[in-house]
């Protein structure tokens, strides 16, 4: 059974904590429910309830790297920003006309239905899939140059799966799909492959 946000969070703060004490030091603190009322307003679009939730527990980890492999958690300004940066390249006014199966492993370069909340660093994003299929709140990673790419591992079938098995793997030391928690200097979380 997945935790809940909460519970996966008090998990990655608890080892954080002990652990990786910059990587802890480098969560945000929680974001204020009109600072998600209003990035819902700016991008046109609910935030589905898991990324409220994680939201109001950090607004974002900075510039540490959280999430397997390389994931850094987007503050709500920045979700906000990175929505609107990639729907004005992809164009504010092309429909987002599907190429090939909506719930299919491949998607388009980009589709303002998509939520993104975590960012590498390059111009990726990991995504929220907020299109009515029956994949709706599935994690995407859409690539700056190739698309997005849906990846069948079970930890991208949503944000409470993520954040529960990225709990899991930073207490266990398992790898998680093909990924290896590590701690730097004894003070800073990251992963291999």
């Amino acid at each position: 059974m997945t935790s809940s946000i909460s519970d996966s969070w008090t998990r990655i703060e608890t080892w954080l904590a002990n652990n990786a004490p910059r990587t802890f030091a480098e969560l945000a603190p929680p974001a204020e429910r009109v600072e998600i009322a209003m990035a819902e307003e700016a991008i046109g679009l609910a935030f589905p309830r898991p990324l409220s939730e994680s939201l109001l527990r950090h607004d974002g980890t900075a510039d540490g790297v959280l999430l397997p492999p390389f994931w850094m958690m987007l503050s709500t300004q920045h979700i906000v920003d990175a929505w609107k940066r990639r729907t004005d390249i992809h164009g504010p006014e092309r429909p987002d006309a599907e190429t090939g199966d909506p719930e299919g492993e491949y998607g388009p370069w980009w589709h303002r239905q998509w939520i993104p909340f975590a960012a590498d660093g390059a111009g990726d994003y990991l995504v929220i899939d907020q299109r009515p299929t029956r994949r709706h709140g599935r994690i995407g990673d859409a690539d700056h140059e190739d698309g997005c790419h849906f990846n069948p591992h079970p930890m991208w079938t949503s944000l409470p799966e993520l954040l529960d098995m990225t709990a899991t793997a930073i207490e266990t030391g398992n790898l998680l799909d093909c990924y290896e928690r590590v701690v730097i200097d004894e003070r800073e979380l990251t992963w291999e492959f």
